[in-house]
Order: C-alpha cells, then sequence, then structure tokens
C-alpha cells in the first residue's frame, strides 16, 4: 500500500525546516513577459505552451525547497482542452521532482458523479492523479465517501474547506447551528473519521481542512476539535496573513518546532513584481529571493 500522504509530506517538511506549499496559479494576466506568446488569449495553441513554460520553470526553482506544490485547476480549465493536458504533465513533471502535488479544485458531488471524480483526481494511473485534493463539503458526508475510499487505497490526502481565507466567508461559514457556527460544525463531523487517513509513522490524518490564515483564532478552535488533522492554510503572503496567523493552529512536533500543515503561497511566489518584465533570468531571480524570505519568515516562526 501507498505511503499515506500526511506521512510523506510531514517527514518532507521537517527534513525542510518549514510547511511552505507553492500554489501554481496560472493567472493569464500575470504571467511574467519572458513567457508570453502572441495574444494570450485562452484558446490559442501558443497559450498553453506559454503557461507550460511557466509552470516548469517554477518547479524548477522550487524543487528541493518546499515538500508540495499546489496547482489550481481552474486556472488550467480556463485554456480548455489544452489547458487540462498542461495540468496532466504539471502533476506528471512536479512528482518527478520529488514534490507532491495537492490539486486545489474543491470538488463535492454526490453517488456516481462523486466516484468519477475521486477516479479522476486520486486512483493511480489517472492522468491527473494527485497526492491530495481539496473538497467541498457542502453535500453532506455522503459527497466525501467515495474520495475517502479512494484516499485509502491510494494513500491520497483530502482537504475539506471549512474557514477559508476570503472576507465573505463569513457569509455562510459563521451561521449559527445552535451554539456553534457552521464550520466548527463540520469540524466536528469530519472528527469520527480522521482515523481512516492516519498515517502510521507521524499520527498525522490525512483527512485535512482549509483554514485560512486571515483567521487565526478559528483555526485555534478547529485545532481543538481536529487535534490530528492536517491544515491547508491559504491566504498567506499577498492576501495578507502573516507567519504568525498561518501557524495559529499548528502544534509542536517531537523536535519542537510547530506543525500540523501546508502553508501555502501563490502568487507572492510565482509572480515577484521585480521579475515581471524582464528576461527569464531576471523572472528566475526575483522567484528565489521571494521564495527564500517565505522560507526563512516560516522557518523562523516554526521554532
Amino acid at each position: 500500500m501507498p505511503a499515506a500522504f500526511a506521512d510523506r509530506f510531514v517527514q518532507s517538511a521537517r527534513r525542510l525546516g518549514h510547511p511552505l506549499c507553492v500554489g501554481i496559479d496560472p493567472h493569464l494576466g500575470l504571467i511574467p513577459t519572458a513567457f508570453r506568446a502572441g495574444a494570450m488569449a485562452p484558446g490559442a495553441p501558443d497559450t498553453a505552451a506559454a503557461v507550460e513554460l511557466w509552470c516548469i520553470a517554477l518547479l524548477d526553482r522550487v524543487a528541493g525547497r518546499v515538500a508540495a506544490v499546489k496547482p489550481q485547476s481552474a486556472f488550467f480549465e480556463a485554456l480548455g482542452p489544452a489547458g487540462a493536458a498542461v495540468l496532466a504533465r504539471v502533476i506528471h513533471e512536479a512528482r518527478a521532482r520529488n514534490l507532491l502535488v495537492l490539486l486545489d479544485a474543491k470538488r463535492g458531488d454526490v453517488g456516481s458523479t462523486a466516484e468519477a471524480y475521486a477516479a479522476a483526481y486520486l486512483e493511480p494511473g489517472a492522468p491527473l492523479a494527485s497526492d491530495a485534493i481539496t473538497l467541498n463539503a457542502y453535500l453532506g458526508l455522503d459527497s466525501l465517501e467515495p474520495f475517502c475510499a479512494a484516499a485509502v487505497r491510494s494513500g491520497a490526502g483530502l482537504f475539506v474547506v471549512l474557514r477559508s481565507s476570503n472576507p465573505g466567508a463569513r457569509d455562510f461559514q459563521d451561521l449559527r447551528v445552535g451554539e456553534r457556527p457552521l464550520y466548527e460544525r463540520v469540524a466536528e463531523a469530519l472528527a469520527p473519521g480522521l482515523s481512516r487517513l492516519r498515517a502510521p509513522e507521524t499520527d498525522w490524518s490525512g483527512l485535512g481542512v482549509v483554514v485560512g490564515a486571515t483567521w487565526p483564532e478559528e483555526s485555534r478552535r478547529v485545532r481543538e476539535i481536529l487535534p490530528r488533522s492536517l491544515f491547508l492554510v491559504p491566504g498567506y503572503g499577498a492576501q495578507g496573513g502573516s507567519a504568525k496567523d498561518a501557524l495559529a493552529g499548528f502544534v509542536p512536533g517531537p523536535d519542537g518546532r510547530l506543525e500540523g500543515g501546508l502553508v501555502a503561497s501563490s502568487r507572492g511566489i510565482g509572480f515577484p513584481a521585480e521579475g515581471r518584465d524582464g528576461d527569464a533570468a531576471s523572472w528566475e531571480r526575483a522567484v528565489d529571493r521571494a521564495l527564500a524570505a517565505a522560507i526563512a519568515e516560516l522557518t523562523s516562526a516554526v521554532r
């Protein structure tokens, strides 16, 4: 049986000394000049090729320096069939560089549709098979079951959205259900399932949750409910979350350093302002500086 995602990520993060996960979000309007081709129209073949060049170049910059990358499926889907092919190649190339791939697709459905999504993203051998995926639980726990079953077979991780980093998260996630907000009720509902994806070597569960860096108090409350669930923490860096806020739900590991999740940064790493209009070498230098700064900040914060 494949090694559990939680073991693979936590052990890699411990070796590296930080929990940074680099997002791969190919905004067409932000692709640096050095990689652009033609008008960058979504359906143009040159556009998909340009996006792929940028993605592979970013993988080369982060390989060996972070444990995982997080491609955002929507930006690839926006390119049509060529974009789906690029995403498949990016997943393959990331794994070839010993990077874990967390696909940010936020899927959620019921019955055979959920089974098809799980097969597409988690079953070994599928073109888009990833090490972990983000999910929505709005349709209920049965909508998560096909993903859990596939994750048990493949050793994959799952990250269910609880408290997203956007301001509008309050609209529904804070609604009171009895005496507790909805996001806490969802966390409570997930708790019994943590043992199914428990990683034997680190004792962390691959049934994880998404809790934004912009909500540190909420992160602490979720950690009380889900003491061994990995967190995916968006909102760090460009979205305003500090390293301290991003680690609010983390706990001391065996070496005393804080652990318990992945802290994601996308635009802050892939689209540094200094590298936007220069040649490829200037972009690479800018990415290296941004990456080094984020790693240094998080390495310091986990101590």
